[in-house]
């Protein structure tokens, strides 16, 4: 292993420490399912080739949490295939691969090793012939840098591209009439600083004391070191983009909309009124697709590898609706009106200029405080369009989601090849269900679009 002595240590980003703050120690936790049984000698192999030379996954925390330092990986501490006894397993393949993941989180990461790790359990589930299960801690990188890594590990399993690179829409010029062109300007601006000027204000309110309703949702005080569990739900990107173009609406409008409905369908019993905000995730890089890995690690680079994200403040309407679709135009609305602040990109350089003038432990104060007081986060993330494989291993369904944050609900969507995965992320011991079966169930709800 290489001495820290010998090896200049890289400093970790603001949002990297801001994953490694106590009350806010984030992993991203994976779970691909694949089409064939998964040969771990053939992974182990890749591993070993390739691992080193990604900076990220072949360095480890230094010993004051602050930079990253490079060092030996033993790929053998970092991949498992524990002994599966098919008999103990039976016909549920389904509860013992979430079983067996709800447990690992309540396996700390080994900080003296580069902070990831891989298990390969060969059990057949209801999407999948063999799941791999991958962790790697949220200061290492975001899911867009993530997703990144895994497509450049990949083969598509058809001839077509299957890296969506998409850029920010630009609207067109249109002709008016000369007197609306010199106040259209003024009135644009003039909305986009009240939004962000407001926006700032709620941000700053919740992390002082503006909390979310305390229902079964919500997390109470130490949630980040309860056991969670995570199930998921695969349906046609299709359905999906019809009702996108129908409501002409953002296929992202349609999942919040669908997530608001399934909200007041669950806390429908609930008394009184409820204030419910999500965290909506934001990519901050000027392309929001997948990017080639060799760009994200250039030096400079415009859509970098890391954390690169921010969130805005997402007010989830609970009510019942008598049409279903008052639920996708309510999401549109509030988006819409997101669209037109400055709120995500101010708090990620406010969040940077903390860090670097009061310190690590004065910077994480703000970002855990809003977390610990609004209910979930929200991700919807953009993955390859056709289908792909890893060393011959075609994969399924790719099930992201994350643990070790003050929520006991985190929600991701995830698109892949025509296919919506969708995964929750929920506190095990806050529901506290008599049995997996029917919190598993109960949880399916909120996917039922």
């Amino acid at each position: 292993m290489i001495s820290e002595e010998d090896e200049d240590g890289e400093p970790l980003s603001p949002m990297a420490r801001v994953f490694q703050s106590p009350g806010n120690d984030c992993c991203i936790l994976t779970m691909i399912g694949c089409k064939t049984k998964i040969n771990a000698d053939v992974i182990q192999h890749a591993l070993k080739l390739n691992v080193s030379k990604h900076p990220r996954f072949s360095r480890r925390l230094s010993n004051d949490g602050a930079c990253w330092i490079k060092t030996q990986v033993n790929v053998e501490n970092h991949v498992f295939e524990p002994d599966i006894d098919p008999g103990e397993i039976g016909d549920n393949g389904e509860g013992y691969v979430e079983d067996y993941v709800s447990r690992l989180t309540m396996l700390h990461l080994d900080k003296s090793r580069p902070l990831w790790d891989m298990h390969i359990l060969n059990v057949k589930t209801v999407y999948a012939e063999a799941v791999c299960v991958t962790r790697s801690h949220h200061s290492l990188g975001d899911g867009t840098s993530l997703m990144s890594l895994l497509v450049v590990c990949t083969q598509n399993t058809s001839h077509r591209d299957t890296i969506p690179v998409l850029k920010r829409t630009v609207h067109k010029d249109i002709d008016i009439p000369w007197f609306l062109s010199l106040v259209l300007p003024i009135f644009w601006s003039m909305r986009l600083i009240c939004n962000t000027f407001v926006d700032l204000l709620l941000l700053l309110a919740t992390a002082l004391f503006l909390k979310d309703t305390k229902t079964p949702l919500k997390g109470v005080v130490g949630v980040e070191n309860n056991q969670k569990m995570f199930c998921h739900k695969i349906v046609s990107l299709d359905d999906i983009k019809l009702i996108k173009e129908v409501m002409n609406m953002t296929i992202n409008d349609v999942l919040l909309g669908v997530t608001q409905a399934a909200l007041s369908r669950y806390l429908s019993n609930f008394p009184g009124k409820i204030r419910l905000i999500a965290g909506v995730c934001v990519n901050l890089r000027s392309n929001i697709g997948i990017q080639p890995l060799a760009d994200m690690l250039a030096k400079d680079s415009k859509c970098r590898w890391g954390n690169y994200f921010s969130s805005i403040s997402f007010p989830i309407s609970i009510g019942l609706e008598t049409d279903p679709l008052l639920y996708l135009s309510k999401a549109q609305f509030a988006m819409n009106r997101e669209k037109h602040s400055r709120q995500a990109a101010l708090a990620y350089w406010i969040t940077d200029y903390i860090f670097n003038t009061f310190g690590a432990k004065v910077g994480a104060i703000f970002p855990e405080r809003i977390v610990s007081n609004t209910t979930t986060f929200i991700s919807n993330m953009i993955g390859p369009k056709e289908e792909i494989s890893f060393l011959g291993h075609a994969i399924a369904y790719i099930a992201p989601s994350v643990y070790g944050h003050a929520h006991a609900l985190t929600i991701h969507f995830l698109s892949y090849a025509e296919k919506m995965v969708i995964s929750l992320g929920v506190d095990r011991i806050l529901l506290s269900y008599p049995n997996r079966t029917s919190f598993v169930m109960k949880w399916r709800t909120l996917s039922k679009l």
